[in-house]
């Protein structure tokens, strides 16, 4: 077993590979650059997610002493739980073109989940995956099989959908989306969306969909 343990504002990033000889291990040390790279990878997802969710001060945010990264051969993509993030090296093995720029962005996605506020568990779920997508996007590691703007059934969607119907709402007034987190802090209501930006979020997403002709 590899591990590094690093440190930045007080927060501590560990990484752990557990992948041995499979295919998707090897592609993690040698075309993403291994645990250096994953480390570094952790703190710089913290550092812009900080200055997108105008987290300047520690107080602002979730506790979060320590957030690690566990390379693994299991399944789907990856999932994180009490501030763990699981990535499943098997998923790496699979993925072409930029695998180091895919790997960035699901780092990235999964990173915000330490640091978003979530209604005190009353959010929907949709929406929690959709920032954590929207942090994604503004970090420039949009991958290409996303859905285009406009697309989805419901605000609500969760990941790709709502990220995109997000970073709508967040040109109609800069800075919505950090608002709409510390909102979030103690509990959570549609009416967010009125306080903020002056309409309910079903009116806000026919708009979304008609400005993209859907």
């Amino acid at each position: 077993m590899l591990m590094v343990v690093s440190l930045v504002n007080a927060v501590d990033f560990s990484v752990v590979d557990n992948t041995g000889d499979s295919a998707g291990g090897r592609r993690f040390r040698g075309e993403i650059g291994g645990i250096s790279y994953a480390t570094q990878s952790l703190r710089s997802a913290t550092e812009f997610t900080w200055r997108l969710f105008q987290q300047n001060n520690p107080s602002d945010r979730r506790p979060t002493p320590k957030i690690s990264l566990v390379m693994e051969n299991g399944n789907g993509v990856a999932y994180s739980s009490n501030d763990e993030i699981h990535f499943n090296a098997g998923y790496l093995a699979g993925v072409s073109g930029d695998v180091k720029r895919e790997f960035t962005g699901v780092v990235y996605h999964e990173v915000v989940h330490s640091w978003q506020w979530n209604g005190a568990g009353r959010a929907p779920s949709g929406l929690i995956e959709g920032i954590a997508d929207f942090v994604r996007l503004k970090a420039g590691y949009t991958p290409g099989y996303w859905v285009g703007p406009g697309r989805g059934d419901r605000w609500d969607q969760g990941y790709d959908v709502t990220a995109r119907f997000l970073d709508y709402c967040n040109d109609l007034r800069n800075g919505f989306v950090a608002e709409l987190n510390k909102k979030m802090r103690n509990g959570y209501s549609d009416g967010f969306f009125v306080e903020l930006l002056g309409k309910d979020v079903n009116q806000l997403w026919r708009e979304y969909k008609a400005k993209y002709g859907q």
